[in-house]
Protein backbone atom coordinates (compact mmCIF):
# COMPACT_ATOMS: atom_id res chain seq x y z
CA UNK A 1 0.00 0.00 0.00
CA UNK A 2 1.39 3.52 -1.58
CA UNK A 3 1.94 5.76 2.05
CA UNK A 4 0.31 9.45 2.14
CA UNK A 5 3.10 12.35 1.47
CA UNK A 6 3.54 14.71 3.78
CA UNK A 7 5.32 17.71 2.41
CA UNK A 8 6.42 20.87 4.69
CA UNK A 9 7.29 23.95 3.20
CA UNK A 10 9.58 26.29 5.09
CA UNK A 11 11.83 25.37 7.91
CA UNK A 12 11.35 28.56 10.44
CA UNK A 13 9.83 28.16 14.10
CA UNK A 14 6.06 26.49 12.34
CA UNK A 15 7.77 24.12 10.02
CA UNK A 16 10.78 22.77 12.39
CA UNK A 17 8.56 22.24 15.01
CA UNK A 18 5.87 20.61 13.41
CA UNK A 19 8.43 17.95 11.66
CA UNK A 20 9.92 17.59 14.81
CA UNK A 21 6.28 16.60 16.56
CA UNK A 22 5.51 14.78 13.36
CA UNK A 23 8.35 12.80 14.29
CA UNK A 24 6.55 11.39 17.75
CA UNK A 25 3.30 11.14 16.37
CA UNK A 26 3.53 9.17 13.18
CA UNK A 27 3.85 5.43 13.70
CA UNK A 28 6.61 3.70 11.61
CA UNK A 29 6.24 3.82 7.99
CA UNK A 30 2.89 5.33 8.56
CA UNK A 31 3.37 8.44 6.17
CA UNK A 32 6.92 10.08 4.29
CA UNK A 33 7.15 13.50 5.44
CA UNK A 34 9.35 15.69 3.31
CA UNK A 35 11.08 19.00 4.96
CA UNK A 36 12.11 21.86 1.62
CA UNK A 37 14.27 24.71 2.72
CA UNK A 38 15.88 26.73 0.69
CA UNK A 39 18.97 26.92 2.90
CA UNK A 40 20.49 23.82 4.88
CA UNK A 41 19.99 25.84 7.91
CA UNK A 42 17.21 26.58 10.54
CA UNK A 43 18.32 30.21 12.39
CA UNK A 44 16.54 31.58 15.30
CA UNK A 45 14.95 34.67 14.35
CA UNK A 46 14.47 36.33 17.76
CA UNK A 47 18.56 36.72 17.59
CA UNK A 48 19.33 38.36 13.88
CA UNK A 49 20.34 41.02 15.37
CA UNK A 50 23.46 39.70 16.90
CA UNK A 51 24.07 38.46 13.66
CA UNK A 52 23.84 41.83 11.92
CA UNK A 53 26.37 43.11 14.06
CA UNK A 54 28.70 40.15 14.62
CA UNK A 55 28.06 39.50 18.48
CA UNK A 56 27.08 36.22 18.38
CA UNK A 57 28.95 33.19 16.43
CA UNK A 58 27.15 31.83 13.03
CA UNK A 59 26.08 28.69 14.24
CA UNK A 60 24.47 30.12 17.54
CA UNK A 61 21.98 31.61 15.13
CA UNK A 62 22.15 29.11 11.89
CA UNK A 63 21.99 25.53 12.70
CA UNK A 64 22.11 23.19 10.30
CA UNK A 65 18.94 21.71 9.52
CA UNK A 66 20.26 17.81 8.86
CA UNK A 67 21.60 17.86 12.51
CA UNK A 68 17.78 19.10 14.21
CA UNK A 69 15.69 16.17 12.32
CA UNK A 70 15.73 12.52 12.56
CA UNK A 71 16.68 11.11 9.36
CA UNK A 72 15.08 8.34 9.56
CA UNK A 73 11.66 9.82 10.02
CA UNK A 74 11.88 12.89 7.93
CA UNK A 75 13.81 13.67 4.87
CA UNK A 76 15.07 16.91 4.60
CA UNK A 77 15.35 18.71 0.52
CA UNK A 78 16.88 22.15 0.45
CA UNK A 79 15.27 23.82 -2.70
CA UNK A 80 13.48 27.10 -3.51
CA UNK A 81 9.89 26.57 -4.00
CA UNK A 82 8.75 28.38 -7.12
CA UNK A 83 4.80 27.45 -7.27
CA UNK A 84 2.82 24.80 -6.00
CA UNK A 85 -0.32 22.94 -8.12
CA UNK A 86 -3.26 21.97 -6.06
CA UNK A 87 -4.64 20.58 -8.56
CA UNK A 88 -2.03 17.69 -9.44
CA UNK A 89 -1.16 18.27 -5.69
CA UNK A 90 2.91 19.04 -6.54
CA UNK A 91 5.17 21.75 -5.41
CA UNK A 92 7.56 22.45 -7.92
CA UNK A 93 11.10 24.10 -7.61
CA UNK A 94 13.52 26.23 -8.86
CA UNK A 95 15.63 24.05 -10.90
CA UNK A 96 12.84 21.65 -12.28
CA UNK A 97 12.06 19.20 -9.11
CA UNK A 98 9.22 18.60 -8.04
CA UNK A 99 7.54 17.22 -4.51
CA UNK A 100 4.24 15.32 -4.78
CA UNK A 101 2.00 15.70 -1.40
CA UNK A 102 -1.31 14.10 -0.15
CA UNK A 103 -0.86 16.60 3.12
CA UNK A 104 0.66 19.90 2.42
CA UNK A 105 2.02 22.30 5.16
CA UNK A 106 3.03 26.05 3.94
CA UNK A 107 5.26 27.57 6.25
CA UNK A 108 6.95 29.96 4.10
CA UNK A 109 7.45 32.92 6.41
CA UNK A 110 7.31 36.78 5.90
CA UNK A 111 8.77 38.95 3.31
CA UNK A 112 9.79 42.21 3.88
CA UNK A 113 6.76 45.23 4.06
CA UNK A 114 8.63 48.34 2.36
CA UNK A 115 5.38 50.15 1.93
CA UNK A 116 5.69 51.24 -1.11
CA UNK A 117 8.76 53.83 -0.15
CA UNK A 118 11.28 54.49 -2.63
CA UNK A 119 14.73 53.31 -2.31
CA UNK A 120 13.78 51.13 0.37
CA UNK A 121 14.17 47.35 -1.55
CA UNK A 122 16.60 48.67 -3.71
CA UNK A 123 18.85 50.58 -1.19
CA UNK A 124 18.08 49.38 2.48
CA UNK A 125 19.04 46.43 4.76
CA UNK A 126 16.49 43.71 6.30
CA UNK A 127 16.47 42.09 8.92
CA UNK A 128 14.89 39.60 7.24
CA UNK A 129 16.86 36.20 7.42
CA UNK A 130 20.17 35.52 8.56
CA UNK A 131 21.64 35.77 5.25
CA UNK A 132 20.28 39.89 5.09
CA UNK A 133 21.72 39.88 8.59
CA UNK A 134 24.99 38.63 7.59
CA UNK A 135 25.00 41.62 4.89
CA UNK A 136 24.37 44.30 7.32
CA UNK A 137 27.68 42.75 9.73
CA UNK A 138 29.58 43.06 5.87
CA UNK A 139 27.71 46.45 5.53
CA UNK A 140 29.32 47.94 9.10
CA UNK A 141 32.75 46.32 8.16
CA UNK A 142 32.78 47.81 4.77
CA UNK A 143 31.63 51.48 6.12
CA UNK A 144 34.32 51.33 8.86
CA UNK A 145 37.16 50.99 6.52
CA UNK A 146 36.33 52.62 3.70
CA UNK A 147 35.88 55.76 6.73
CA UNK A 148 39.96 55.30 7.47
CA UNK A 149 40.35 56.17 3.62
CA UNK A 150 37.61 59.40 3.21
CA UNK A 151 36.55 60.26 6.51
CA UNK A 152 32.89 60.78 5.22
CA UNK A 153 30.90 61.38 8.27
CA UNK A 154 27.93 59.05 6.77
CA UNK A 155 29.92 56.08 6.68
CA UNK A 156 29.57 56.18 10.58
CA UNK A 157 26.09 57.18 10.61
CA UNK A 158 23.79 54.06 11.12
CA UNK A 159 19.86 54.45 10.94
CA UNK A 160 17.77 52.15 12.27
CA UNK A 161 13.90 52.65 10.75
CA UNK A 162 11.36 50.90 12.89
CA UNK A 163 11.10 51.09 16.93
CA UNK A 164 9.23 48.12 17.55
CA UNK A 165 10.89 45.00 19.06
CA UNK A 166 13.01 44.10 16.19
CA UNK A 167 14.22 47.70 15.58
CA UNK A 168 14.56 47.87 19.78
CA UNK A 169 16.52 45.12 19.71
CA UNK A 170 18.71 46.30 16.57
CA UNK A 171 19.65 49.65 18.20
CA UNK A 172 20.89 47.98 21.42
CA UNK A 173 22.74 45.55 19.61
CA UNK A 174 24.84 48.52 17.37
CA UNK A 175 25.41 50.45 20.63
CA UNK A 176 26.88 47.18 22.49
CA UNK A 177 28.43 45.92 19.93
CA UNK A 178 29.67 49.26 17.48
CA UNK A 179 32.20 50.06 20.31
CA UNK A 180 33.74 46.97 20.09
CA UNK A 181 33.55 46.95 15.96
CA UNK A 182 35.49 50.08 16.28
CA UNK A 183 38.44 49.43 18.41
CA UNK A 184 39.19 46.31 15.87
CA UNK A 185 39.27 48.56 12.97
CA UNK A 186 40.97 51.37 14.24
CA UNK A 187 37.83 53.91 14.11
CA UNK A 188 36.98 56.18 16.68
CA UNK A 189 33.57 55.08 18.22
CA UNK A 190 33.15 59.09 19.29
CA UNK A 191 32.75 59.43 15.52
CA UNK A 192 29.40 57.13 15.79
CA UNK A 193 25.91 58.18 15.09
CA UNK A 194 23.26 55.62 15.58
CA UNK A 195 19.96 57.18 14.74
CA UNK A 196 16.09 55.49 15.32
CA UNK A 197 13.23 56.68 13.13
CA UNK A 198 9.96 55.21 14.43
CA UNK A 199 6.49 57.06 12.83
CA UNK A 200 4.61 56.15 16.15
CA UNK A 201 5.05 59.06 18.90
CA UNK A 202 7.09 56.51 20.63
CA UNK A 203 9.16 53.34 20.30
CA UNK A 204 7.46 50.39 21.19
CA UNK A 205 4.04 52.07 20.93
CA UNK A 206 1.94 49.02 21.81
CA UNK A 207 3.53 48.54 25.47
CA UNK A 208 2.74 50.35 28.64
CA UNK A 209 3.97 53.99 29.47
CA UNK A 210 6.47 52.54 31.64
CA UNK A 211 8.16 50.21 29.39
CA UNK A 212 8.13 53.25 26.76
CA UNK A 213 10.14 55.49 29.21
CA UNK A 214 12.07 52.67 30.45
CA UNK A 215 13.07 51.70 26.82
CA UNK A 216 13.39 55.23 26.29
CA UNK A 217 15.78 56.25 29.25
CA UNK A 218 17.97 53.10 28.19
CA UNK A 219 18.81 54.42 24.19
CA UNK A 220 19.23 57.27 25.46
CA UNK A 221 22.05 56.42 27.57
CA UNK A 222 23.25 54.49 25.00
CA UNK A 223 23.53 58.18 22.90
CA UNK A 224 20.75 56.35 19.89
CA UNK A 225 19.21 59.13 18.36
CA UNK A 226 15.56 59.25 19.10
CA UNK A 227 13.55 60.56 16.23
CA UNK A 228 9.88 59.33 16.65
CA UNK A 229 6.69 60.47 14.62
CA UNK A 230 8.60 61.01 11.87
CA UNK A 231 8.07 58.74 8.53
CA UNK A 232 10.55 58.14 6.13
CA UNK A 233 9.56 59.59 2.21
CA UNK A 234 12.63 58.01 0.57
CA UNK A 235 15.78 56.77 1.08
CA UNK A 236 19.11 56.58 -1.43
CA UNK A 237 22.70 55.24 -1.25
CA UNK A 238 23.85 58.79 -0.05
CA UNK A 239 20.59 60.23 2.51
CA UNK A 240 17.26 59.68 4.38
CA UNK A 241 14.63 62.05 3.58
CA UNK A 242 12.08 62.64 6.19
CA UNK A 243 8.13 63.94 5.48
CA UNK A 244 9.07 67.23 7.96
CA UNK A 245 12.22 68.08 5.08
CA UNK A 246 14.76 66.65 7.72
CA UNK A 247 17.52 64.75 5.86
CA UNK A 248 20.17 62.47 7.38
CA UNK A 249 23.37 61.22 5.45
CA UNK A 250 24.06 57.68 5.55
CA UNK A 251 25.43 54.95 3.91
CA UNK A 252 23.54 52.37 6.15
CA UNK A 253 19.60 52.32 6.68
CA UNK A 254 18.41 49.39 8.77
CA UNK A 255 14.55 48.69 7.62
CA UNK A 256 12.50 46.71 10.56
CA UNK A 257 9.20 48.31 9.78
CA UNK A 258 6.72 45.53 8.84
CA UNK A 259 6.39 42.27 7.40
CA UNK A 260 4.14 40.78 4.76
CA UNK A 261 3.30 37.21 3.95
CA UNK A 262 5.81 35.27 1.49
CA UNK A 263 4.59 36.14 -2.43
CA UNK A 264 4.91 32.50 -3.40
CA UNK A 265 1.60 31.94 -1.72
CA UNK A 266 0.17 34.16 -4.47
CA UNK A 267 0.92 31.46 -7.52
CA UNK A 268 -0.85 28.34 -5.75
CA UNK A 269 -4.48 29.44 -6.48
CA UNK A 270 -5.56 29.14 -2.96
CA UNK A 271 -7.57 31.94 -1.34
CA UNK A 272 -5.79 35.00 -0.07
CA UNK A 273 -6.98 37.76 2.27
CA UNK A 274 -4.64 40.77 3.52
CA UNK A 275 -2.16 39.23 1.46
CA UNK A 276 -2.00 36.07 3.24
CA UNK A 277 -3.75 32.53 3.45
CA UNK A 278 -6.92 32.96 5.31
CA UNK A 279 -6.97 29.51 7.86
CA UNK A 280 -9.68 28.23 9.99
CA UNK A 281 -9.83 27.15 13.50
CA UNK A 282 -8.24 23.82 13.02
CA UNK A 283 -4.79 25.79 10.83
CA UNK A 284 -6.48 24.16 7.21
CA UNK A 285 -6.34 26.80 4.47
CA UNK A 286 -10.04 27.83 4.25
CA UNK A 287 -11.95 25.20 2.05
CA UNK A 288 -9.09 23.17 2.19
CA UNK A 289 -9.19 19.94 3.34
CA UNK A 290 -5.30 18.20 3.11
CA UNK A 291 -3.43 22.32 2.87
CA UNK A 292 -2.27 23.58 6.32
CA UNK A 293 -1.03 26.80 6.92
CA UNK A 294 0.77 28.33 10.20
CA UNK A 295 3.27 31.10 11.39
CA UNK A 296 3.71 34.27 9.63
CA UNK A 297 2.35 33.96 5.71
CA UNK A 298 -1.09 32.39 7.87
CA UNK A 299 -3.82 34.35 8.28
CA UNK A 300 -5.63 33.36 11.72
CA UNK A 301 -8.43 35.92 13.11
CA UNK A 302 -8.53 35.88 16.29
CA UNK A 303 -11.99 37.63 16.16
CA UNK A 304 -13.99 39.32 13.65
CA UNK A 305 -11.81 42.26 12.83
CA UNK A 306 -8.29 41.11 14.14
CA UNK A 307 -5.81 38.47 13.26
CA UNK A 308 -2.68 36.91 15.42
CA UNK A 309 0.13 39.14 14.93
CA UNK A 310 3.19 37.32 12.79
CA UNK A 311 5.50 36.35 15.93
CA UNK A 312 7.59 33.37 16.81
CA UNK A 313 5.15 32.62 19.86
CA UNK A 314 2.55 32.29 17.20
CA UNK A 315 4.02 30.14 15.25
CA UNK A 316 5.37 27.36 17.90
CA UNK A 317 1.80 27.33 19.55
CA UNK A 318 0.54 26.81 15.60
CA UNK A 319 3.24 24.06 15.30
CA UNK A 320 1.96 21.78 17.76
CA UNK A 321 -1.68 21.52 16.97
CA UNK A 322 -0.51 21.66 13.33
CA UNK A 323 1.24 18.37 13.73
CA UNK A 324 -1.76 16.82 15.46
CA UNK A 325 -4.41 17.77 13.04
CA UNK A 326 -1.94 16.53 10.06
CA UNK A 327 -1.92 13.22 11.78
CA UNK A 328 -5.79 13.27 12.82
CA UNK A 329 -6.73 14.31 9.30
CA UNK A 330 -4.93 11.19 8.10
CA UNK A 331 -5.91 8.57 10.28
CA UNK A 332 -9.64 9.70 9.76
CA UNK A 333 -9.92 10.80 13.17
CA UNK A 334 -10.95 13.98 14.78
CA UNK A 335 -9.36 17.48 14.55
CA UNK A 336 -8.26 19.82 17.27
CA UNK A 337 -9.04 23.95 16.97
CA UNK A 338 -6.42 26.25 17.67
CA UNK A 339 -6.66 28.15 20.67
CA UNK A 340 -3.96 30.85 21.05
CA UNK A 341 -2.55 31.66 24.72
CA UNK A 342 -0.16 35.09 24.71
CA UNK A 343 2.48 34.14 27.36
CA UNK A 344 4.08 37.57 27.23
CA UNK A 345 6.69 39.39 24.95
CA UNK A 346 10.45 40.28 25.96
CA UNK A 347 12.97 42.74 24.09
CA UNK A 348 16.37 42.70 24.75
CA UNK A 349 18.10 46.05 24.97
CA UNK A 350 21.52 44.83 24.55
CA UNK A 351 22.98 41.79 26.78
CA UNK A 352 22.00 43.09 30.14
CA UNK A 353 18.66 45.36 29.80
CA UNK A 354 15.48 44.40 28.15
CA UNK A 355 11.88 45.14 28.42
CA UNK A 356 8.92 43.26 28.22
CA UNK A 357 5.26 42.13 29.35
CA UNK A 358 4.19 39.13 31.04
CA UNK A 359 0.42 39.16 32.33
CA UNK A 360 -0.10 41.75 34.25
CA UNK A 361 3.40 42.18 35.12
CA UNK A 362 5.88 44.48 33.73
CA UNK A 363 9.64 43.62 33.05
CA UNK A 364 12.56 45.96 32.43
CA UNK A 365 16.48 45.92 33.48
CA UNK A 366 18.36 42.78 34.23
CA UNK A 367 16.06 40.80 34.92
CA UNK A 368 13.81 41.22 31.66
CA UNK A 369 17.03 40.29 30.48
CA UNK A 370 17.59 36.84 32.06
CA UNK A 371 13.82 35.94 31.15
CA UNK A 372 15.01 36.94 27.50
CA UNK A 373 18.05 34.29 28.05
CA UNK A 374 15.21 31.83 29.29
CA UNK A 375 12.79 32.29 26.82
CA UNK A 376 15.77 31.45 24.01
CA UNK A 377 16.93 28.15 26.24
CA UNK A 378 13.46 27.28 26.51
CA UNK A 379 12.99 26.81 22.26
CA UNK A 380 16.24 25.26 22.03
CA UNK A 381 15.37 22.61 24.59
CA UNK A 382 12.16 21.90 22.63
CA UNK A 383 14.28 21.90 19.83
CA UNK A 384 16.73 20.01 20.46
CA UNK A 385 16.65 18.99 24.23
CA UNK A 386 19.47 19.52 27.22
CA UNK A 387 22.01 18.91 24.34
CA UNK A 388 21.50 21.34 22.04
CA UNK A 389 21.60 23.94 24.76
CA UNK A 390 24.86 22.76 25.88
CA UNK A 391 26.07 22.93 22.35
CA UNK A 392 24.83 26.33 21.19
CA UNK A 393 26.17 27.87 24.71
CA UNK A 394 28.96 26.32 25.46
CA UNK A 395 30.09 23.70 22.83
CA UNK A 396 29.28 25.63 19.18
CA UNK A 397 31.51 25.47 16.21
CA UNK A 398 32.71 29.62 15.68
CA UNK A 399 32.91 28.79 11.80
CA UNK A 400 31.19 30.71 9.92
CA UNK A 401 28.22 29.88 7.92
CA UNK A 402 29.00 30.19 4.30
CA UNK A 403 25.82 32.52 2.59
CA UNK A 404 25.02 33.81 -0.56
CA UNK A 405 26.42 37.29 -1.42
CA UNK A 406 23.12 38.55 -2.30
CA UNK A 407 20.48 39.59 0.31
Amino acid sequence: MKRPKIVILGAGYGGIITSKKLEKLLKSGEADVTLINKHDYHYITTQLHKTGVGTAADKQIAMSIPELIDPAKTYFKKGTVSSIDINTQEVHLEGGDTAPYDYLLIALGFEVETFGIPGIKEHAFEIRSFRSSKAIYNQIIKQLNLYKEDLDPARLTFVVAGGGFTGVEMLGELAEGLPKLCKQYEVPFEKVKIVAIEAAPSVIPFFPKESIEYTTEVLEKFNVELLTGMKILEYTPEKVYLENGMEIPTKTLIWSCGVKGNTIIQKCGLPMMKGKLPVDRYLRVENMRNIFSIGDCSLFMKDEKSSLPPTAQVALQQADICAKNIVATLRGSELKAFEYHHKGSVASIGNWAAVGKVGNFRLSGLFAAFMKQVIEARYLFNLGGPSLIFKQHIGVSHEQVKVTVKQ
